[in-house]
This record gives C-alpha cells, structure tokens and sequence, in this order.
C-alpha cells in the first residue's frame, strides 16, 4: 500500500495557453513551479495522476552530501541549503530536521572508500569526518554489528516524503502556479521548428517552454518523439514501524540495511544493499551500458521476469496526440513490494541494534526509480527539440537534491545563471 500524502486542492480545467508547461507532479517538477511562480512566470504543471503519487512520496527522505560523486556534490550542496530554509518558504512543516547521516562499515574497502571520498571531497568544506567504534557506539548506542569504523556528516538531514511535496505544490499554487491532476501529456506540439505546446487527454495547452520532469515515464514519452533517453527501473521495497524509543536521531546505512527516524516516531526502513529489477524490455535495449555500474556498485540486484515484462511489452511506444496513450493506461507505476527484502532488512538491522526486535512493522510498500548508467540525473536542454528541458534520470536522489535541480531546470529553461554547473547533467554525455 503506498504512503498517503496529505492532500492538496488542486485545479479542475486546463487553461488554454501558459507561458511554462511542466510535465510531471513529483518533487521535481513541483519545485520547478515553485521557482517559476516565485519569478512571476505563468506555469502549469500536468500530472498524469496525483501529485507526487510515485517515487516522490516513496523516498526514503534522506537529504545527503555524504557519498555523492564529486560532480553532483554542488547541487547536493545547494539543496541542503534550500531545505533548511523550505519550510519558511513553503509556510508549512516538510518534515526537515537537519539531524545527520552516517554510513558504517563492516570492512576496511568500506572504510577506504569512505577515507577516499573525504578526500577528495575537502574542497567543499563539509563537516563529513571518519569514525572510529567508540565513536558510533557513542552517536548510536545500543549497537552490536563490530563496525570497524563509519563516516558522519551531521550538517546532512532528512525530509518527509509524505509532507513536502504537498507542501510545495500547495506553496506553488498561492504563488500563482496551476496544477491539474489526472491530465496526461500525451504529445508536444511544435510549430517553426521548436516546441509550442501540448497535447493533453482533454486538448491542447499553447506555450513558449515545456519542462518535462516525468520520472521513471520521461524515456517512454521522448522516444515517442525520436530522443533516447538511457534510464532503467529500479524497484525499492520500503517499510515503516509503529513509533519506538529508537537508538538515535541520525540516519544509519550499512552494507545491508539502512534506517532513519520518522516525524511519526516510528522509522522508515530499507534493504541498502539490494534492489529489485523487473526485467522489461528495454533491460534487453540498453542493459548491456548498466555492465560497469553494476560491477561496481549494484551487485546485488535481484531479477524477475514475468508479468512486468508482458505488461510493459503490450504498452504502447509510438502515439499520437489523439491517441489514448500510456501514460493513461497506468497512471500510478504501483510496483510489487518484495517481502524478501524487506525480512532481510528487518533481520540484518536487528541484529545490528537488537532494540528493534520490539518494532512492529505498520506499512510496507515499494517505489520504482528511474536509474542512468552513471546514475546522475539529467537536468538539460534536449537540443533535437527546442523549447523542452528535461529533468528526470535521478536515479534514486531526487528527492534529497529536488530544490536546487528544480532550480537549476528552471535556471536554463528562462536564461538565468545556473545556481550551480549544468555541466554534468547534460543530456549529450549519454
């Protein structure tokens, strides 16, 4: 059962023209609106279902610096700045609490791992530093997993899935933006050679920018318009427990599990270490550019193959804009959740904190993200069709970096400085 996010009033009709259409209600494209509507330009955003009803409000809600590629680590850094300050600026609590993130490690690769990135990582001035035992026996006591050591960031915070993306749709629509739910983008329509619009299930939208943000469903739509985007699904499989007297306010990953406090007082809950792919057909397409991540860093991605291939084989690739398209024959990617892992999270986290054999487990469910092979997003002009940026491929840090990407989308969408270098989101690297 997914998570319920609190509820948001949103429009009923689509207006005629705009001058931004945003494809997309998750985290992303709402901050999008956000920005545009702070800056006095007419934006609509257009969900194919509810606001922020797949990964968005799936998350684990980590807002992280720690371990991010050196290329990303500018955007991480601007978004931790942007969080603190969004609940000022929506006027609503997203759940923020700037309460830590620490990694612990079982073996000496992981603790080199760990030295190698603080390393490299100096230049930024982050508060990250090395832990010893004692050190994590003192931050999260109560722990009987003989880590070697760890690495904290405490500037390093986390958010509610459930809470911010509502709140800044809701922040968006007083500042002016339209958000129109249950409205499939079915088509762009272009005109002199550039992108003047969109085909919606119920008519066309005029406008001078599209900023699509559709997630894990952006591939499908730009290859209906000739553009590859190389991104696969992911499935991660997630739980809760009922509120508890927990070991610490910190956010906790190990090799095989990872844990973090919740607003409720209960914890949100995941198997790091393994992800679940169902095999489709575009993991035949392009698998084969996933070959050195998944040496290096998804070794334990667990395969199916079934329904979800046939399902995904009978949607269609190519439409029209008067055509029923995908993109309304499932309009919430709701994935199985896979019970293994998450009794294998459960099982490993005990027994690295025995506190949590009193947990009792409220809800599980499971979110599909949309992965690239270098697992950075892109955040760029699509140069084949003028007028269209794209923001999507986040490949599971969404969430954490969404108020400085939204940001940045709309940055090089209206010709503004760039709050930090596109360069590493370009979509020509891939």
């Amino acid at each position: 059962m997914a998570p319920v996010i609190t509820p948001v009033k949103t429009d009923l009709d689509i207006p005629a023209s705009t001058s931004v259409v945003v494809i997309g209600g998750g985290i992303v494209g709402l901050t999008a609106a956000l920005n545009l509507a702070e800056r006095g330009i007419p934006v609509v955003v257009l969900e194919k279902g509810r606001i922020a009803g797949e990964q968005s409000s799936r998350n684990l809600g980590w807002i992280r610096k720690t371990g991010r590629s050196l290329s990303d680590l500018p955007l991480s850094v601007e978004s931790d700045r942007l969080w603190a300050g969004m609940a000022e600026r929506v006027g609503a609590d997203v759940g923020y609490r700037q309460a830590g993130i620490m990694y612990v490690a079982r073996t000496e690769a992981e603790m080199e791992k760990h030295a190698t990135w603080i390393g490299s990582a100096g230049g930024q001035s982050l508060d990250s530093r090395l832990l010893s035992p004692g050190m994590i026996d003192a931050l999260v006591p109560g722990g009987t997993g003989g880590w070697i050591g760890g690495i904290y960031t405490p500037s390093d915070g986390r958010a509610e899935p459930t809470l911010a993306s509502s709140a800044i749709a809701a922040a968006a629509i007083v500042k002016g933006a339209v958000i129109v739910e249950n409205c499939a983008v079915r088509t762009l329509v272009t005109a002199a050679g550039r992108v003047s619009g969109v085909m919606t299930e119920r008519g066309e939208i005029a406008c001078e920018q599209v900023l699509l943000a559709g997630g894990l469903w952006s591939r499908r739509f730009l290859g209906n318009h000739g553009v590859v985007l190389p991104t696969l699904p992911l499935v991660a499989s997630v739980f809760r427990t009922g509120v508890m007297e927990g070991p610490t306010d910190i956010a906790v990953g190990a090799a095989d599990f990872s844990f973090r406090k919740r607003h409720d007082g209960g914890y949100t809950i995941t198997q790091r270490g393994a992800l679940f792919a169902p095999l489709m057909l575009d993991h035949l397409l392009i698998g084969h550019r996933y070959l050195p991540v998944l040496k290096a860093e998804w070794k334990n991605v667990r395969l199916s193959f079934g329904r979800d291939f046939l399902r995904d084989l009978s949607m269609a690739r190519h439409w029209s804009g008067t055509a029923r398209s995908p993109l309304e024959q499932l309009r919430t990617m709701d994935p199985a959740v896979n019970h293994g892992l998450n009794a294998e999270a459960m099982q490993n986290l005990c027994k690295a904190w025995p506190v949590f054999n009193g947990a009792a487990v409220r809800q599980s469910w499971a979110g599909m993200i949309d992965v690239t092979p270098d697992s950075l997003p892109v955040i760029s002009p699509v140069a084949k069709l003028p007028g269209l940026t794209l923001a999507s491929g986040f490949s599971g840090h969404g969430f954490g970096t969404a108020p400085a990407a939204g940001q940045l989308a709309v940055d090089l969408l209206t010709g503004s400085a760039p709050i930090v270098d596109p360069t590493p989101y370009r979509l020509e690297r891939l």
